[in-house]
């Protein structure tokens, strides 16, 4: 051990997990050395994921998906976007990790082992939308801070796992239980112990639904450690960040939860619509709760050229936080007029819609397809920029595609 000092056994171990094979002579690593992995880590190598996959940042991993790569009914991991806001764990320990239910509404805190979590509770599986509250960011003027997230930050993954009403049930809450919160094993940036990178949560009506679950699994395996193994809480419908990676304490609060991202403009827009670039005061942002409608078109890829006289086959997802999408339409005329398409209902609560078509174009030339979404209480899309906000958050524009008619 004391011809190294870049991880400790466990964190060799944690790596192993990342790349999928063994360190040879880990343990013979020179002290001060740090290994080719380190020195210019390969993002796609690492998470496994598609090398169309655009990283947007690496200190905090932040990576998306680009619109055609998100085809898929059930988003698999190669195109699961990584929104981190600290430094993925180094030293994970499966048979050692534990959840911790603690917190002002709880009779008595209680601590399970993961073992315990699945074999005491019943487990259960759902497809659940995801999407970071930022995607769309970079399309807001005048620029708000943070990631530049186009149109790829979102997934549909089956999530397994066992509900967190249960759980809550097992140790007991209080009439005093307002908010969750949840906190996790990723490191501050700055490598501080003592500072939690971020600590979200949602109110008690969000935490006791069926779909919340505190999830091991991801599309049937061990979700991967870039997405919260060995535990996440998976959140559908809301802010990905309310759905904490590497989970291992919820607080049952008697008041909204504090952690790190939970107040000032983190994950919150104004009250009331503002003027581009104003300045609001913390007393007039309220916090992201369900997400807003959107849609993208995931076929044909943007630019595709087709033959004059030929129909384009299109198809993507639809979502509309906790409701459900009601109507689908496309239009290649700039939204001067829309045609509806044909759109399936959800695999089951939470989880995004998929809609198709067979679009007709009158002569040659180029055309712009633009998609919109209206959820079950009449509200649709806009078809250009939503309301500005400081934070860029809850973009929900039409998604567009560009074809040419040859």
């Amino acid at each position: 051990m004391k011809r190294r000092d870049f991880l400790s056994r466990t964190a060799l171990s944690s790596v192993t997990t990342i790349i999928g094979t063994e360190i040879v002579f880990g343990a013979l690593i020179p002290k001060g050395y740090s290994p080719l992995l380190f020195q210019d880590p390969d993002p796609f190598t690492l998470f496994k994921k598609d090398k169309a996959m655009v990283v947007l940042n690496d200190k905090p991993w932040n990576m998306e998906a680009q619109a055609h790569l998100l085809d898929d009914e059930v988003t698999p991991n190669k195109y699961m976007f990584i929104r981190n806001n600290g430094l993925i764990p180094e030293e994970i320990d499966v048979a050692k990790w534990t959840l911790t239910i603690d917190g002002e509404a709880v009779k008595a805190a209680k601590t399970y082992s993961l073992a315990e979590l699945k074999s005491k509770f019943k487990s259960y599986s759902y497809q659940l939308t995801i999407e970071c509250g930022g995607n769309g960011r970079s399309e807001f003027d005048p620029p708000a801070k943070g990631n530049q997230w186009t149109i790829g930050a979102v997934s549909c993954a089956e999530w397994t796992g066992v509900r967190l009403r249960d759980v809550l049930e097992d140790v007991g809450i209080t009439d005093k239980a307002v908010y969750i919160g949840y906190h996790a094993a990723d490191l501050h940036l700055s490598r501080d112990p003592g500072k939690e990178p971020i600590s979200r949560g949602a109110p008690m009506v969000k935490a006791l639904q069926d779909e919340t679950l505190i999830a091991y699994k991801m599309n049937g395996e061990d979700i991967p450690l870039a997405h919260g193994y060995p535990l996440r809480l998976v959140a559908g419908g809301w802010p990905a960040s309310v759905s904490g990676k590497w989970l291992q304490k919820i607080s049952v609060r008697d008041r909204v939860h504090d952690g790190p991202k939970m107040t000032g403009d983190a994950y919150r827009v104004p009250c009331n619509p503002v003027a581009p670039g104003e300045k609001v005061d913390d007393k007039d942002m309220c916090i992201i709760e369900s997400m807003p409608v959107k849609s993208l078109i995931t076929h044909p890829k943007t630019g595709a050229m087709i033959k004059n006289g030929t129909k384009l086959n299109i198809r993507g997802h639809a979502w509309a936080g906790e409701q459900e999408v009601a109507k689908m339409e496309y239009s290649i005329d700039f939204g001067a007029s829309w045609q509806n398409c044909e759109i399936k209902k959800p695999k089951n609560r939470l989880a995004w819609q998929h809609f198709s078509a067979a679009v007709s174009f009158p002569k040659k030339g180029y055309y712009e397809v633009w998609a919109r979404a209206t959820d079950a209480d009449g509200t649709s899309q806009p078809m250009l920029l939503p309301g500005w906000n400081p934070k860029g958050y809850l973009n929900n524009a039409c998604h567009r595609i560009a074809i040419k008619v040859t």
